[in-house]
Protein backbone atom coordinates (compact mmCIF):
# COMPACT_ATOMS: atom_id res chain seq x y z
CA UNK A 1 0.00 0.00 0.00
CA UNK A 2 1.31 3.43 -0.95
CA UNK A 3 0.59 6.52 1.08
CA UNK A 4 -0.41 9.77 -0.58
CA UNK A 5 -0.85 13.47 0.09
CA UNK A 6 -0.22 14.79 3.57
CA UNK A 7 0.38 11.28 4.93
CA UNK A 8 3.19 10.77 2.39
CA UNK A 9 4.74 14.09 3.42
CA UNK A 10 4.67 13.07 7.08
CA UNK A 11 5.98 9.59 6.22
CA UNK A 12 9.14 11.11 4.72
CA UNK A 13 9.78 12.94 7.98
CA UNK A 14 9.18 10.05 10.38
CA UNK A 15 11.57 7.76 8.49
CA UNK A 16 14.44 10.13 9.30
CA UNK A 17 14.01 9.79 13.07
CA UNK A 18 12.12 6.55 13.64
CA UNK A 19 9.93 6.12 16.70
CA UNK A 20 8.80 2.96 18.47
CA UNK A 21 5.01 2.55 18.38
CA UNK A 22 3.19 -0.13 20.36
CA UNK A 23 0.01 -1.77 19.00
CA UNK A 24 -1.86 -3.79 21.64
CA UNK A 25 -4.63 -5.10 19.32
CA UNK A 26 -2.69 -7.88 17.63
CA UNK A 27 -5.82 -10.03 17.30
CA UNK A 28 -7.25 -7.66 14.66
CA UNK A 29 -6.24 -8.38 11.05
CA UNK A 30 -6.42 -4.67 10.07
CA UNK A 31 -3.90 -3.82 12.79
CA UNK A 32 -1.59 -6.63 11.65
CA UNK A 33 -1.82 -5.51 8.01
CA UNK A 34 -1.06 -1.93 9.03
CA UNK A 35 1.84 -3.09 11.21
CA UNK A 36 3.31 -5.01 8.26
CA UNK A 37 3.08 -1.93 6.00
CA UNK A 38 4.60 0.39 8.59
CA UNK A 39 7.46 -2.00 9.37
CA UNK A 40 8.21 -2.88 5.76
CA UNK A 41 8.41 0.80 4.81
CA UNK A 42 10.47 1.74 7.89
CA UNK A 43 7.97 4.34 9.06
CA UNK A 44 8.32 3.15 12.67
CA UNK A 45 9.64 0.40 14.88
CA UNK A 46 6.51 -1.63 15.59
CA UNK A 47 5.77 -3.54 18.80
CA UNK A 48 2.84 -5.98 18.80
CA UNK A 49 1.44 -7.12 22.15
CA UNK A 50 0.28 -10.73 22.29
CA UNK A 51 1.38 -14.33 22.05
CA UNK A 52 3.87 -14.89 19.23
CA UNK A 53 2.35 -18.17 18.07
CA UNK A 54 -1.14 -16.66 17.91
CA UNK A 55 0.06 -13.62 15.97
CA UNK A 56 1.97 -15.75 13.48
CA UNK A 57 -1.01 -18.05 13.01
CA UNK A 58 -3.31 -15.06 12.41
CA UNK A 59 -0.89 -13.64 9.85
CA UNK A 60 -0.65 -16.98 8.08
CA UNK A 61 -4.44 -17.46 8.04
CA UNK A 62 -4.97 -13.91 6.70
CA UNK A 63 -2.08 -14.09 4.19
CA UNK A 64 -0.33 -11.16 5.88
CA UNK A 65 3.32 -10.96 4.87
CA UNK A 66 4.65 -9.77 8.22
CA UNK A 67 8.36 -8.78 8.23
CA UNK A 68 9.16 -10.47 11.54
CA UNK A 69 12.78 -9.30 11.41
CA UNK A 70 11.53 -5.69 11.58
CA UNK A 71 8.97 -5.96 14.38
CA UNK A 72 8.95 -6.91 18.04
CA UNK A 73 6.35 -9.19 19.65
CA UNK A 74 5.87 -8.99 23.42
CA UNK A 75 3.61 -11.26 25.47
CA UNK A 76 2.37 -9.02 28.26
CA UNK A 77 1.69 -12.01 30.52
CA UNK A 78 5.20 -13.50 30.37
CA UNK A 79 7.23 -10.34 29.68
CA UNK A 80 10.36 -9.91 31.79
CA UNK A 81 9.27 -6.30 32.39
CA UNK A 82 5.78 -7.06 33.69
CA UNK A 83 6.88 -7.04 37.33
CA UNK A 84 8.51 -3.63 36.87
CA UNK A 85 5.36 -2.29 35.18
CA UNK A 86 3.20 -3.77 37.95
CA UNK A 87 5.23 -1.93 40.58
CA UNK A 88 5.20 1.29 38.55
CA UNK A 89 1.43 1.17 38.16
CA UNK A 90 0.96 0.46 41.86
CA UNK A 91 3.14 3.47 42.80
CA UNK A 92 1.25 5.69 40.36
CA UNK A 93 -2.21 4.66 41.57
CA UNK A 94 -1.82 3.63 45.21
CA UNK A 95 -3.10 7.02 46.37
CA UNK A 96 -6.29 6.19 44.47
CA UNK A 97 -6.62 2.98 46.44
CA UNK A 98 -5.00 0.54 44.02
CA UNK A 99 -3.25 -2.48 45.54
CA UNK A 100 -0.24 -4.26 44.05
CA UNK A 101 -2.40 -7.29 43.33
CA UNK A 102 -4.85 -5.10 41.41
CA UNK A 103 -1.97 -3.58 39.44
CA UNK A 104 -0.75 -7.05 38.49
CA UNK A 105 -4.23 -7.98 37.28
CA UNK A 106 -4.74 -4.72 35.38
CA UNK A 107 -1.47 -5.15 33.47
CA UNK A 108 -2.79 -8.42 32.10
CA UNK A 109 -4.89 -6.13 29.92
CA UNK A 110 -2.88 -5.46 26.75
CA UNK A 111 -3.87 -1.79 26.48
CA UNK A 112 -2.78 -1.06 30.05
CA UNK A 113 0.47 -2.97 29.53
CA UNK A 114 1.14 -1.00 26.32
CA UNK A 115 0.43 2.25 28.15
CA UNK A 116 2.96 1.28 30.80
CA UNK A 117 5.51 0.69 28.04
CA UNK A 118 5.03 4.28 26.90
CA UNK A 119 5.18 5.56 30.48
CA UNK A 120 8.45 3.68 31.05
CA UNK A 121 9.98 5.07 27.82
CA UNK A 122 10.05 1.60 26.30
CA UNK A 123 7.87 2.93 23.47
CA UNK A 124 7.34 6.41 22.05
CA UNK A 125 3.61 6.15 21.40
CA UNK A 126 0.57 3.88 21.33
CA UNK A 127 -2.24 3.30 18.84
CA UNK A 128 -5.37 1.37 19.81
CA UNK A 129 -9.14 1.45 19.33
CA UNK A 130 -9.77 -0.88 16.39
CA UNK A 131 -11.56 -3.26 18.75
CA UNK A 132 -11.63 -1.19 21.94
CA UNK A 133 -13.82 1.73 22.89
CA UNK A 134 -12.43 5.23 23.23
CA UNK A 135 -12.76 4.90 27.00
CA UNK A 136 -10.76 1.66 27.05
CA UNK A 137 -7.98 3.28 25.04
CA UNK A 138 -7.81 6.72 26.64
CA UNK A 139 -8.67 5.97 30.28
CA UNK A 140 -5.29 4.27 30.87
CA UNK A 141 -3.53 7.16 29.10
CA UNK A 142 -5.26 9.79 31.22
CA UNK A 143 -4.50 7.84 34.40
CA UNK A 144 -0.89 6.94 33.58
CA UNK A 145 0.56 9.24 30.89
CA UNK A 146 -1.48 12.29 31.97
CA UNK A 147 -1.73 15.75 30.44
CA UNK A 148 1.33 17.65 29.30
CA UNK A 149 2.60 20.46 31.50
CA UNK A 150 0.41 23.53 31.19
CA UNK A 151 -2.46 21.62 29.54
CA UNK A 152 -5.75 21.63 31.43
CA UNK A 153 -7.90 19.86 28.84
CA UNK A 154 -6.84 16.91 26.72
CA UNK A 155 -8.82 16.94 23.48
CA UNK A 156 -8.83 15.31 20.04
CA UNK A 157 -8.97 16.08 16.35
CA UNK A 158 -9.26 14.48 12.95
CA UNK A 159 -6.71 15.28 10.28
CA UNK A 160 -8.79 15.55 7.12
CA UNK A 161 -7.61 15.56 3.51
CA UNK A 162 -10.02 16.19 0.65
CA UNK A 163 -9.38 15.93 -3.08
CA UNK A 164 -10.77 19.46 -3.34
CA UNK A 165 -7.41 21.18 -3.01
CA UNK A 166 -9.00 24.63 -2.86
CA UNK A 167 -10.38 23.83 0.61
CA UNK A 168 -8.30 24.38 3.73
CA UNK A 169 -4.62 24.47 2.84
CA UNK A 170 -4.07 22.29 -0.22
CA UNK A 171 -7.07 20.19 0.84
CA UNK A 172 -5.80 19.58 4.39
CA UNK A 173 -7.84 20.58 7.46
CA UNK A 174 -8.25 19.71 11.12
CA UNK A 175 -11.71 19.07 12.63
CA UNK A 176 -11.86 19.36 16.44
CA UNK A 177 -13.05 18.16 18.93
CA UNK A 178 -14.74 15.17 17.32
CA UNK A 179 -13.89 12.44 19.77
CA UNK A 180 -13.42 13.39 23.41
CA UNK A 181 -15.04 16.41 25.11
CA UNK A 182 -18.80 16.07 24.80
CA UNK A 183 -20.04 19.51 25.88
CA UNK A 184 -17.01 21.81 26.03
CA UNK A 185 -17.16 24.90 28.20
CA UNK A 186 -15.89 28.16 26.72
CA UNK A 187 -12.59 27.63 28.56
CA UNK A 188 -12.32 24.15 27.03
CA UNK A 189 -13.12 25.53 23.56
CA UNK A 190 -10.27 28.01 24.01
CA UNK A 191 -7.89 25.14 24.82
CA UNK A 192 -9.22 23.06 21.93
CA UNK A 193 -8.63 25.94 19.51
CA UNK A 194 -5.08 26.57 20.77
CA UNK A 195 -4.09 22.90 20.82
CA UNK A 196 -5.63 22.27 17.38
CA UNK A 197 -3.79 25.23 15.84
CA UNK A 198 -0.52 23.91 17.28
CA UNK A 199 -1.27 20.40 16.01
CA UNK A 200 -2.04 21.69 12.52
CA UNK A 201 1.22 23.66 12.31
CA UNK A 202 3.27 20.77 13.68
CA UNK A 203 1.80 18.12 11.37
CA UNK A 204 1.46 20.07 8.13
CA UNK A 205 3.87 22.98 8.34
CA UNK A 206 1.04 25.28 7.20
CA UNK A 207 -0.06 28.35 9.13
CA UNK A 208 -3.35 27.67 10.95
CA UNK A 209 -6.47 29.70 10.26
CA UNK A 210 -8.97 28.78 12.97
CA UNK A 211 -12.74 29.08 12.55
CA UNK A 212 -15.26 28.78 15.39
CA UNK A 213 -18.23 27.02 13.80
CA UNK A 214 -21.92 27.57 14.48
CA UNK A 215 -25.32 27.82 12.80
CA UNK A 216 -24.79 31.57 12.48
CA UNK A 217 -22.26 33.85 10.77
CA UNK A 218 -21.22 37.05 12.50
CA UNK A 219 -24.47 37.68 14.32
CA UNK A 220 -26.91 36.50 11.65
CA UNK A 221 -28.70 34.71 14.51
CA UNK A 222 -28.96 35.33 18.24
CA UNK A 223 -28.74 32.92 21.16
CA UNK A 224 -26.72 31.57 24.07
CA UNK A 225 -24.58 29.39 21.78
CA UNK A 226 -23.60 32.43 19.71
CA UNK A 227 -22.81 34.47 22.83
CA UNK A 228 -20.61 31.63 24.08
CA UNK A 229 -18.55 31.57 20.87
CA UNK A 230 -18.11 35.34 20.96
CA UNK A 231 -16.73 34.98 24.48
CA UNK A 232 -14.37 32.25 23.26
CA UNK A 233 -13.14 34.53 20.47
CA UNK A 234 -12.61 37.40 22.91
CA UNK A 235 -10.59 35.19 25.27
CA UNK A 236 -8.39 34.00 22.39
CA UNK A 237 -7.77 37.58 21.29
CA UNK A 238 -6.92 38.61 24.85
CA UNK A 239 -4.35 35.81 24.93
CA UNK A 240 -2.71 37.25 21.79
CA UNK A 241 -2.55 33.82 20.18
CA UNK A 242 -0.06 33.48 17.34
CA UNK A 243 -2.59 32.34 14.75
CA UNK A 244 -5.54 33.81 12.89
CA UNK A 245 -8.88 32.98 14.52
CA UNK A 246 -12.39 34.24 13.92
CA UNK A 247 -16.05 33.32 14.23
CA UNK A 248 -18.80 32.60 14.64
CA UNK A 249 -19.11 31.07 11.17
CA UNK A 250 -21.39 28.71 9.37
CA UNK A 251 -19.33 26.03 7.66
CA UNK A 252 -19.67 27.45 4.15
CA UNK A 253 -18.63 30.92 5.31
CA UNK A 254 -15.55 29.40 6.94
CA UNK A 255 -14.23 27.52 3.91
CA UNK A 256 -15.80 28.96 0.72
CA UNK A 257 -14.36 32.34 -0.36
CA UNK A 258 -17.43 33.33 -2.40
CA UNK A 259 -19.71 32.81 0.60
CA UNK A 260 -17.26 34.54 2.92
CA UNK A 261 -17.29 37.68 0.74
CA UNK A 262 -21.04 37.92 1.26
CA UNK A 263 -21.29 36.92 4.93
CA UNK A 264 -17.97 38.03 6.49
CA UNK A 265 -16.15 40.32 4.05
CA UNK A 266 -13.83 41.80 6.69
CA UNK A 267 -12.52 38.52 8.10
CA UNK A 268 -9.01 37.21 7.35
CA UNK A 269 -10.14 33.68 8.26
CA UNK A 270 -13.53 33.43 6.51
CA UNK A 271 -13.33 31.46 3.30
CA UNK A 272 -9.83 30.21 4.07
CA UNK A 273 -10.13 28.32 7.38
CA UNK A 274 -8.09 25.14 7.76
CA UNK A 275 -8.81 24.39 11.46
CA UNK A 276 -12.51 23.96 12.18
CA UNK A 277 -13.59 24.09 15.83
CA UNK A 278 -17.00 22.51 16.38
CA UNK A 279 -19.24 23.70 19.24
CA UNK A 280 -19.66 20.21 20.72
CA UNK A 281 -18.78 16.57 20.22
CA UNK A 282 -22.08 15.71 18.54
CA UNK A 283 -21.61 18.30 15.80
CA UNK A 284 -17.94 17.42 15.33
CA UNK A 285 -18.46 13.68 15.12
CA UNK A 286 -21.33 14.00 12.65
CA UNK A 287 -19.36 16.56 10.64
CA UNK A 288 -16.25 14.45 10.17
CA UNK A 289 -18.23 11.33 9.29
CA UNK A 290 -20.29 13.21 6.70
CA UNK A 291 -17.12 14.59 5.12
CA UNK A 292 -15.57 11.12 5.17
CA UNK A 293 -18.52 9.19 3.76
CA UNK A 294 -20.25 11.72 1.48
CA UNK A 295 -17.16 13.64 0.44
CA UNK A 296 -14.68 10.76 0.10
CA UNK A 297 -12.37 12.61 2.48
CA UNK A 298 -9.49 10.87 4.26
CA UNK A 299 -10.05 11.10 8.02
CA UNK A 300 -7.16 10.21 10.32
CA UNK A 301 -8.06 9.98 13.98
CA UNK A 302 -9.35 10.75 16.45
CA UNK A 303 -5.85 11.98 17.28
CA UNK A 304 -5.37 12.89 20.93
CA UNK A 305 -3.66 16.18 21.74
CA UNK A 306 -2.41 17.46 25.08
CA UNK A 307 -0.91 14.29 26.58
CA UNK A 308 2.71 14.08 27.73
CA UNK A 309 3.24 11.29 25.19
CA UNK A 310 1.03 10.34 22.23
CA UNK A 311 -1.70 7.76 22.71
CA UNK A 312 -4.18 7.67 19.85
CA UNK A 313 -7.60 6.13 19.56
CA UNK A 314 -8.79 4.55 16.31
CA UNK A 315 -12.37 4.49 15.14
CA UNK A 316 -13.63 0.92 15.27
CA UNK A 317 -14.58 1.37 11.62
CA UNK A 318 -10.97 2.18 10.69
CA UNK A 319 -9.49 0.85 7.47
CA UNK A 320 -5.90 -0.37 7.15
CA UNK A 321 -5.10 2.95 5.47
CA UNK A 322 -6.56 4.84 8.46
CA UNK A 323 -4.44 2.84 10.91
CA UNK A 324 -1.24 3.40 8.94
CA UNK A 325 -2.00 7.13 8.84
CA UNK A 326 -2.65 7.23 12.58
CA UNK A 327 0.64 5.44 13.32
CA UNK A 328 2.50 7.99 11.18
CA UNK A 329 0.73 10.89 12.95
CA UNK A 330 1.66 9.34 16.31
CA UNK A 331 5.30 9.25 15.21
CA UNK A 332 5.06 12.95 14.30
CA UNK A 333 3.69 13.75 17.77
CA UNK A 334 6.40 11.78 19.59
CA UNK A 335 9.22 13.93 20.94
Amino acid sequence: MEVYGIVAEMAKKVKINKKKIVLPESEDSRVLKAAAIVAENDYADVVLIGKEEEIKKKCKDENINMPYDKIQIIDNITSSKKEMYDNMLYELRKNKGMTLEEAKKINEDKVYFATMMVKANDADGLVSGAIHSTANTLRPALQIIKAADGIKNVSSFFLMETKKKELGENGVLIFSDCGLIEFPTKEQLVDIAIESAQSYKMLTGYEPKVALLSYSTKGSAKGEAIDKLNEVLNILKEKNVEFDVDGEFQLDAAIIPEVAKLKAPNSSVAGHANVLIFPNLEAGNIGYKMAQRFGDTLAIGPVTQGLKKPVNDLSRGSSVEDIVGTIIVTCMQAK
